[in-house]
């Protein structure tokens, strides 16, 4: 069945301001016994929970399901569902981890010692670099570099690449499909925050930074629905960005972090038929809504 509790992670402050009430509930009709993966549990490292419900049924009735840790703290819960209306909730009240924003950079990135964190860290850059599903970089390396170059700092091609976005891509409710890449948001000119995520990992990996993509719970949203964004690396640590300027970043819960969409999303179906025809999303926080400030950035939990 779901799961009922608690569970703490370093880092949080408890303070009033942290507060996250986060909720979501999803319906489906499984026409064929399917089995189902579901992204929409806040990560494992945003923060120390205060209560949290799972529940899955089917027609009704209770299903089994398993959580998998992956990396980042994306947790997915797999449940198989029989014939009929499958419903999904989620609710959760968080002290989240209060966001760091950008230091002043150190004078060279750390050095690799095989084998320790840093090894990790490597490996996440190396993966992070390539091109993917959504976000064929190899395609687009030629624009990417007349544009934005590759000789000025991290911080400096980055906000030159999220202020494009911001400039020259429209948001468009609907208008894209789970079919589309970056490169479809290049030629189109307009898109979903899903494609201002992937076009803003796209360019950064054409121009040698890693990037990826990363769903989350966005306090201010509206209309209120599962949010994306990207982050970049520097000196070891990510940072997210959001050419939307649709929420705070510093408000935001992290839920599941990957390569792209494909990694991310908050409901896959694995085998068989289901169809989602519901989804109500919610997220708040505990004081006042913070002020996004484009001349800082901010490191999720």
């Amino acid at each position: 069945m779901g799961r009922i509790g608690t569970r703490r992670t370093e880092g949080s402050d408890g303070g009033p301001d942290n507060r996250r009430v986060l909720s979501c509930e999803l319906g489906f009709w499984v026409a064929e016994p399917a089995e189902v993966v579901l992204q929409i549990a806040a990560s494992a490292t945003a923060g120390a929970v205060v209560a949290e419900r799972f529940d899955a049924r089917s027609e009704g009735d209770p299903l089994v399901t398993t959580e998998l840790l992956g990396p980042n703290g994306t947790r997915s819960d797999v449940l198989v569902a029989p014939v009929g209306r499958l419903h999904v909730s989620y609710r959760a009240e968080i002290q989240a981890v209060a966001p760091r924003s950008l230091l002043s950079p150190t004078p060279e990135a750390p050095t690799v010692d095989p084998g320790g964190p840093e090894l990790a860290a490597a490996n996440s850059r190396l993966v992070y670099l390539r091109p993917s599903r959504y976000c064929p970089s190899d395609h687009l390396v030629g624009f990417a570099v007349a544009e934005f170059g590759v000789e000025s700092s991290v911080d400096a091609r980055v906000r030159a690449i999220t202020d494009w976005i911001r400039e020259r891509v429209g948001y468009v409710a609907g208008s894209s499909s789970v079919h589309d890449s970056a490169e479809h948001t290049l030629l189109t000119g307009m898109g979903t925050c899903r494609d201002f995520a992937h076009l803003g990992v796209a360019l950064c990996r054409a121009v040698g930074i890693p990037a990826r993509f990363t769903s989350v719970y966005a306090p201010g949203l509206f209309p209120m629905d599962f949010h994306a964004v990207f982050e970049i690396i520097e000196h070891g640590r990510w940072y997210a960005f959001d050419a939307t300027d649709l929420a705070p970043r510093s408000a935001m819960v992290r839920i599941a972090t990957g390569r792209d969409a494909a990694d991310t999303a908050f409901a896959s179906v694995i085998s068989g038929i289901a169809t989602l025809e519901s989804l109500d999303v919610t997220a708040t926080v505990g004081d006042n809504l913070p002020v996004d400030d484009r001349g800082r950035s901010f490191e999720l939990a």
